[in-house]
């Protein structure tokens, strides 16, 4: 058994999502995270469930996690996690929003929804208030994709 399969379980891919509304404001997610000193931002995202493609993974995540549905998406990328690592980051625009109530997990009762300018959102990526580098990579590529 590989050092990762024991440490986690199997590699499991995973997706990020820039939901943007009619007039361009991305929703960004906020909640603490105590063991990385501090309040953080980060997209809507996580692991994908068996048998889930990474398309749906987005949907579900930005459904639970933001209250979001969406009718256009538009995938942005792939990528390794880390190099030590065969799972895949996955990365999505999502447009033409319906707005809903969250559905969050207990682990995720303080997340907190609100609305971002593009351009604030990446100057927060530039101050390292994202805490994992896949919401940046992704605020950068759809802003660039438009």
């Amino acid at each position: 058994m590989s050092d990762e399969v024991h440490r986690r379980g199997p590699a499991r891919d995973a997706a990020v999502v820039v939901a943007r509304d009619d007039q361009g404001l991305v929703a960004i997610l906020t909640a603490d995270f105590p063991r990385h000193g501090g309040e953080y931002l980060f997209l809507p995202g996580g692991r994908r469930e068996n048998g889930e493609s990474p398309q749906q993974c987005a949907q579900r995540e930005l459904q639970e996690e933001a209250g979001i549905t969406a009718k256009r998406w538009q995938p942005l990328g792939t990528y390794a996690i880390t190099l030590e690592s065969t799972a895949r980051i996955h990365l999505y625009q999502a447009r033409d929003l319906t707005l809903g109530p969250q559905q969050l997990t207990p682990t995720e009762e303080d997340f907190k929804l609100s609305w971002w300018p593009m351009a604030d959102a990446i100057t927060a990526a530039a101050e390292g208030r994202f805490l994992l580098p896949a919401g940046p990579l992704a605020l950068l590529l759809a802003e660039r994709a438009r």
